[in-house]
């Protein structure tokens, strides 16, 4: 298999990642057969997956949006993935100029690009670290020069959640990166669930077999089980819903039924 020019040495290019089938999902062009191979399987099960995933980054870049109205300009987003159009320091920055964004990840190809795409962007830095590590990120270099933590941060956990299973204690994670943040931080949240899906759980059970086949399990939670990530957090309007349900630009009337799986929410700390 050739590796292309962009590929880490270090990274095995045989082995399907999660980020890299995001970028596919998203029409990208960072990543490999093995990638697209088991995107495609995914979509035998679930062919709505890019609708999800395009549902998902829009969610994203109005919950930015809607931060960046309220006068935050610090953004932590983890799991942040391949860099792909209409990224969090894109619509941060336009918003807010000067606006503060790290990016955190633990593929080393989504931070090899990441540093490509932010080489001349001061206001803008990456962090090989796992969010699993709280403490890691909260004491890095990377944070320390961008993120001041006395101040109102919009931290995202963007489609990420929901590839860590409870064993791994994903709500601790959360509460403790909750702790660190000042009072009027946001947290903004989306994450795979049945509830929603326009297909019977048994066939969307197939797609997140793929998952679980390439080591990455996608942990499927309900909306309750999602709410708990909010603990501590006031849920700003209109609360845990659909993500195009959620301060929608346009009435989404004509909108794929697959857009409407999953949820998506942002939480204010008191």
């Amino acid at each position: 298999m050739e590796r292309p020019a962009w590929a880490p040495r270090s990274i095995d290019i045989s082995m399907p990642s999660v980020s890299r089938m995001y970028d596919y999902y998203l029409g990208g062009s960072h990543n490999f057969e093995v990638d697209r191979e088991a995107a495609r399987k995914a979509m035998e099960f679930m062919p709505g997956l890019p609708k999800i995933m395009q549902a998902n980054r829009a969610f994203m870049r109005r919950a930015v949006r809607f931060a960046a109205d309220e006068g935050i300009d610090q953004f932590l987003d983890i799991g942040s993935g391949i860099p792909t159009f209409g990224n969090v320091h894109e619509v941060a920055q336009s918003a807010r100029p000067g606006a503060h964004v790290l990016y955190v990840d633990h593929d080393p190809v989504a931070v090899a690009h990441s540093e490509a795409v932010l080489g001349d962007n001061d206001d803008a830095d990456v962090l090989a670290a796992d969010l699993l590590k709280p403490h890691e990120i909260l004491a890095s270099p990377q944070l320390q020069r961008l993120i001041d933590l006395n101040r109102p941060v919009a931290l995202l956990l963007v489609a990420i959640l929901h590839f860590v299973e409870d064993a791994d204690d994903p709500y601790g994670a959360v509460a403790e990166l909750r702790d660190a943040l000042a009072p009027g931080s946001l947290l903004i949240v989306t994450h795979a669930s049945y509830e929603g899906i326009p297909l019977p759980p048994e066939r969307a059970e197939g797609a997140v077999d793929v998952y679980k086949n390439i080591r990455n399990p996608l942990i499927m939670r309900s909306r309750e089980q999602i709410a708990r990530f909010f603990e501590g957090y006031d849920m700003v309007e209109p609360g845990l819903v659909p993500m195009p349900d959620w301060r929608p630009d346009t009435a989404s009337e004509d909108e794929d039924p697959y857009s409407f799986s999953g949820f998506g929410g942002v939480g204010r700390t008191a």
